[in-house]
C-alpha cells in the first residue's frame, strides 16, 4: 500500500469510527449502525473517494471546496462535535493524526 492509499484508508477509517461512536451513544447502544448513520457513513466515504485533492486533501472543515450537501455537512459536524473529544480516549492515534491533517493546507487544484 503506497502513501496515497494509506492516507485515504486512514481518512475512511477515522470517519467510520467517529460515526460509530456517535451512533452507539445517540441511537443504537449495541450492534450495527442505525439506518440514518449508515447512510451518512456511505455518503462520507463516497465524498472522500471523489475528493478532487485526492490523498493530499485537508480535513473537510478546512477544505476550500465544500462537496457535502448542506444537510449532510451539518450532520457530519454534529458527529464530529460529539465524537471528536471521545476519539482522544478511544482511538488516540487516529485523533492526533486527524488533528495534524487539520493543519494541512489544501494543495492547488489541478
Amino acid at each position: 500500500m503506497n502513501r496515497a492509499e494509506k492516507r485515504l484508508a486512514r481518512e475512511r477509517r477515522t470517519i467510520s469510527i467517529m460515526i460509530r461512536v456517535y451512533c452507539q451513544a445517540q441511537h443504537t447502544p449495541a450492534g450495527d449502525l442505525c439506518a440514518e448513520c449508515a447512510e451518512l457513513e456511505a455518503y462520507a466515504l463516497q465524498r472522500i473517494e471523489k475528493c478532487p485533492f485526492g490523498w493530499r486533501k485537508p480535513t473537510c472543515a478546512k477544505c476550500p471546496i465544500h462537496c457535502y450537501k448542506p444537510a449532510m455537512r451539518e450532520r457530519v459536524r454534529q458527529v464530529m462535535r460529539y465524537a471528536g473529544p471521545r476519539m482522544l480516549i478511544r482511538h488516540p492515534k487516529l485523533a492526533v493524526l486527524h488533528m495534524f491533517d487539520g493543519w494541512r493546507k489544501p494543495p492547488p487544484r489541478a
